[in-house]
């Protein structure tokens, strides 16, 4: 590149324009895989990864760069410090925005989605981040849907063993892995594994299967049965479950996409609750795991806490009721008897799956089983309207159709007044052997637990709430001590002995452990030891087991748009669910003209998914046996792509498998950075550094924490996390500002002066306030508008050094001059402003030891700055370099060019500039692969050092000393020290604490 005609100025416009052409052209970041020619396997490898933004119409605002200028400060570091570094860049294209922009413009989602990608890379590219962008990937390519489509099908292909205990890389050992579907069958064939009366595989009893066993052999069903076997074990399987229903949107929502009072977020409609026959994901069966694991991930800790309190792990016990009476007949068409019943359990044991007409719980409290008064199951609960009674039954189905209408966080609300209806059956309890009646209400989940509850309203506080306001029974079956009710009730004046006798007598819940009262044989048990002793008798009994359970929820992977991956599966009448076969894949996604979904006003009305509407499309045959058949309409959820996209930029150009399995063991390995691996255990492996906002803190983080763990069991991949270390920035907010009226005013109409800021027009002084970019608020600042007045590395600057990383933190325009002037000073350091050439002042010289030291602070405070993502005190250490080395008339090359390194990460193209500027004739190329400047501390250590001098813990003075004085010397020092001497007087020195090089305490009295 020529170097002949120079600017003098500062043309940043020119700079930056020039530098990222040099860098297109010459494929600067481009990362070898292993296997590629010039690819360096004794170079560690670090991989550096932004979450995957999603293409919107409005295009970037100055916030989104904040994590793209981090990732990339630590991938330029990364290159110099001779890392094979990997930082790629895509788009999660597919999904509910893109198709109801697409609906309200009149235009086709593939035809926004491009142009809104388009316009975000230009954004990007325009600001000069080092991506390999080879490795582009967007999750509506056809290319890379067809293995979303093909991870799909693993799982449907997959089961998990909860028994199977292996070891994973780190030596830990670990129970439960998914397996093949093949090898549940083989066991099922070989009789390892027999089928009980709910179509489950247990593993055969050593007394073999008999006829009071309620077992039977896999060769003893029909092929039916056996369809139904494997498929109520599959991880991508079909069930009838309680949906989010819009029907104005015409599809299912998630619980994150539909508002408190029961709406969509998007759109502001009705939503319902309804049971809809969707595809789920188990990812309850990685429950353990998903909460396990979480010690090998460098995460903050806020977001391990909300990831486990999203998880919500909890241990019990199960217990089966048997409803009374006619209930049970009703749903039987029996008589079963609670005596045969309980001798059937206790020659069979307890079942994997409950006969229907069984109510099943889960509590973590079985030692209340005895004070348990009345039952309680989710509107959404299969037996609710078939033990109803006659009489109850326009009433139940009223209060039903009520429910449907609530969120579920309003229907779980602390505050909301408890609401339900008696459904006039029964159910008999397993102890005690009485009938407590069964109600139905709200506050009960369908989606938590089992859907039902045994409700005991003296020890949870929402049954107390429950109890009292339809007057059922409370009996008190903990006996708490004084402290104990007390620290549950630690603001009420009651004296803790009048609140023990209100709990006793029913007029106060105690939540709380103690001892066991009115429990048959268990009264005068602890509360730990008569959870194991009921549980365990439960069991032998076969009326109960203990059981660990969980907040989260199976995913619900089926939406009813159009914008999304298609299901690589058909329906056969003969064959059931089928797979396609791989060399079928992808399955496109068909072009349609109207593509909008059904919308409707009625909640019962049936789902229309665009696809059904393609009548030669869902038409198909059978892969299995030819047949006619038909393919799934529903399409995957926004969520599918963005599980895995990390995986596929390793290898996105592999037509052959995913990501090559060497590639992936190279890339996925441990590595990263000195100062992020805090433990032996959190050097799993896993991209290395994943920066996003905190608003990913759980769904897309345990989504793809599931798809990883589901590929690593099926040997796939090499790690049993995907990402080793995370990191959230904080959001960059921005003034808004408004009149009298509150009316928000734009930028381009104010007037800001030193006293604040003016309507351009009508002279007002405006309000100010720091609020969330928005359109509505009018303080969007476009980015380029920002590059246009001041350029790319001036941006990039001035969003590190606004604050921390993690910080939130106001975007104002008007201290962008502050960077941008700091840069100019960075220009005339070096360039001449006559001419272009090199100051006169640099010079090609041996630098002294002042400009060495400056030098050598400033590498250290700026080396460890970006390992530790610290990047507003490194940019405050350069301008200090910076003021320092412009007071000197000698400039050492031998100075500034490590500077010009220090200063690439942040602000590349001004770098890259004054770097060929300062290599003139011997410049031979880009200075991104330029070795980082070596740390030496003897030439970083001043001779002369100042302490602070502390009295009586207060800072008075300070002192100049040298920078060796041991502590005696220093103590010496500040006592001769006139300020020192004036502050003592004639009070007595009791104590002084010297240390060397930071400070000196003295205590006197």
């Amino acid at each position: 590149m020529s170097t002949t005609t120079q600017a003098s100025t500062y043309d940043f416009l020119a700079i930056e324009k020039k530098w990222q052409e040099y860098w297109g052209k010459h494929e600067t970041f481009r990362a070898k895989n292993p296997g590629e020619p010039g690819f360096d396997a004794s170079q560690p490898k670090l991989y550096v990864l932004d979450m995957f933004p999603y293409p919107s119409g409005a295009g970037l605002h100055v916030g989104h760069p904040e994590g793209y200028t981090a990732t990339d400060i630590v991938s330029r570091y990364g290159r110099m410090k001779g890392y094979n570094v990997l930082h790629p860049m895509g788009y999660d294209s597919f999904g509910l925005p893109a198709q109801q922009y697409a609906v309200e413009h009149g235009i086709h989602p593939r035809i926004t989605t491009e142009r809104n990608i388009a316009n975000i890379e230009r954004q990007i590219k325009m600001l000069g981040f080092s991506y390999d962008w080879s490795r582009r990937v967007a999750t509506t390519d056809p290319d890379y849907y067809r293995w979303t489509q093909w991870i799909f099908l693993q799982m449907f292909e997959a089961w998990y063993d909860p028994e199977m205990v292996w070891t994973e890389p780190g030596g830990r050992k670990i129970k439960g892995r998914a397996r093949r579907i093949k090898e549940l069958k083989a066991e099922l064939e070989a009789g390892v594994r027999v089928v009980d009366a709910a179509y489950h595989a247990v593993v055969a009893p050593k007394a073999g299967v008999t006829a009071s066993s309620g077992l039977r052999r896999w060769g003893d069903l029909d092929e039916k049965e056996k369809r139904q076997v494997i498929d109520n074990h599959r991880l991508a399987t079909m069930a009838e479950v309680p949906v989010n229903w819009c029907p104005a949107l015409g599809t299912v929502l998630a619980n994150e996409e539909v508002t408190n009072d029961g709406r969509s977020e998007r759109g502001n409609h009705p939503v319902y609750r309804r049971p809809m026959r969707q595809w789920m994901l188990r990812i309850t069966q990685y429950g353990d795991r998903l909460m396990n694991d979480l010690v090998v991930c460098d995460w903050p800790e806020s977001i391990k806490i909300m990831q486990r309190n999203w998880i919500g792990r909890s241990e019990g016990a199960e217990v089966d009721f048997l409803p009374a009476g006619e209930a049970v007949r009703a749903v039987s068409q029996d008589s079963e008897t609670f005596e045969r019943f309980q001798s059937s359990r206790a020659v069979q044991g307890y079942p994997a799956t409950p006969a229907p007409y069984v109510l099943r719980i889960y509590t973590t409290r079985p030692d209340t089983l005895f004070g348990a008064t009345y039952m309680v199951m989710a509107p959404e609960h299969p037996l609710v309207e078939k033990i109803t009674t006659a009489e109850r039954r326009a009433e139940v189905a009223k209060y039903i159709g009520q429910a449907n209408k609530r969120s579920e966080l309003e229907r779980v609300a602390d505050s909301k007044a408890k609401t339900g209806v008696f459904t006039g059956a029964h159910a008999i309890h397993p102890l005690s052997g009485r009938e407590i009646p069964i109600w139905v209400a709200d506050y009960v989940l369908m989606s938590y637990g089992t859907g039902a509850i045994m409700a005991v309203p003296a020890h949870d506080a929402r049954d107390f709430a429950f109890a009292r306001t339809f007057g059922l029974p409370i009996v008190a079956v903990v006996k708490p001590t004084a402290a104990a009710v007390k620290e549950e009730y630690s603001d009420d004046p009651t004296p803790a002995e009048q609140m023990v006798e209100e709990v006793l007598a029913g007029q106060r819940c105690f939540s709380g452990m103690g001892i066991a009262i009115h429990s048959g044989e268990y009264s005068g048990l602890p509360t730990s030891q008569f959870k194991k002793n009921v549980t365990m008798a439960l069991a032998a009994a076969g009326l109960g087991k203990f059981a660990v359970n969980f907040k989260l929820r199976d995913w619900l992977f089926s939406r009813q748009w159009y914008w999304g991956e298609p299901f690589p599966i058909v329906h056969c009448p003969k064959c059931g669910t089928v797979g396609l076969p791989e060399e079928e894949l992808p399955l496109l996604l068909p072009h349609m003209e109207d593509f909008k979904p059904k919308s409707s006003n009625d909640p019962d009305a049936p789902p229309q998914p665009p696809l059904a509407q393609i009548k030669e499309w869902v038409k198909t045959s059978c892969p299995q046996c030819g047949a006619a058949a038909e393919r799934e309409v529903n399409a995957m959820p926004q969520w599918a792509g963005s599980c895995w996209y990390y995986l596929r930029y390793l290898d996105p150009k592999n037509d052959a498998m995913f990501v090559d399995r060497e590639v992936e063991r190279y890339w996925m390995g441990s590595s990263g950075l000195r100062a992020w691996k805090k433990t032996d255990e959190q050097k799993a492996g896993g991209v290395d550094l994943y920066i996003g906002g905190a608003e990913h803190a759980v769904l897309h983080l345990l989504y793809a924490r599931f798809w990883h763990k589901v590929l690593f069991d099926l040997g796939y991949i090499s790690t049993i996390e995907p990402f080793a270390k995370l990191f959230n920035q904080g959001m960059i907010r921005g003034f808004a500002y408004k009149d009298s009226r509150g009316i928000y005013v734009g930028y381009d109409k104010i007037d800001f002066r030193e006293d604040g800021a003016y309507h351009k027009e009508t002279g007002e002084k405006l309000t100010e306030s720091i609020e969330k970019m928005s359109k509505s608020l009018k303080n969007v600042v476009n980015p380029d508008d920002v590059v246009n007045q001041y350029g790319a590395d001036t941006l990039r600057l001035y969003e590190m050094y606004m604050g921390p990383l993690e910080a939130s933190k106001p975007w104002n325009i008007r201290d962008v001059m502050g960077v941008h002037r700091f840069l100019h000073r960075a220009w005339r350091l070096i360039v001449e402003p006559e001419g272009g050439g090199l100051r006169r002042a640099v010079q090609e010289v041996e630098p002294d030891a002042d400009a060495l030291r400056v030098l050598h602070q400033t590498i250290k405070q700026v080396s460890d700055d970006i390992e530790n993502l610290r990047f507003n005190t490194a940019i405050a250490a350069m301008i200090v370099f910076v003021n320092e080395m412009t007071k000197r008339e000698v400039r050492p090359v031998g100075v500034l060019r490590p500077f010009v390194q220090l200063l690439a990460p942040f602000a590349p193209h001004i770098a890259e500039e004054l770097w060929q500027r300062l290599g003139g004739t011997g410049w031979n190329g880009t200075l991104s692969y330029e070795p980082w400047p070596v740390y030496q501390a003897a030439l970083a250590r001043s001779e002369q050092v100042e302490v602070a001098v502390q009295i009586n813990g207060k800072v008075r003075t300070r002192v100049i000393v040298p920078a060796d004085m041991d502590a005696k010397g220093l103590e010496a020092a500040a006592l001769a020290d006139e300020k020192v001497k004036e502050f003592i007087g004639e009070k007595t020195v009791r104590k002084v604490i010297a240390v060397p090089g930071r400070l000196v305490n003295i205590v006197i009295g």
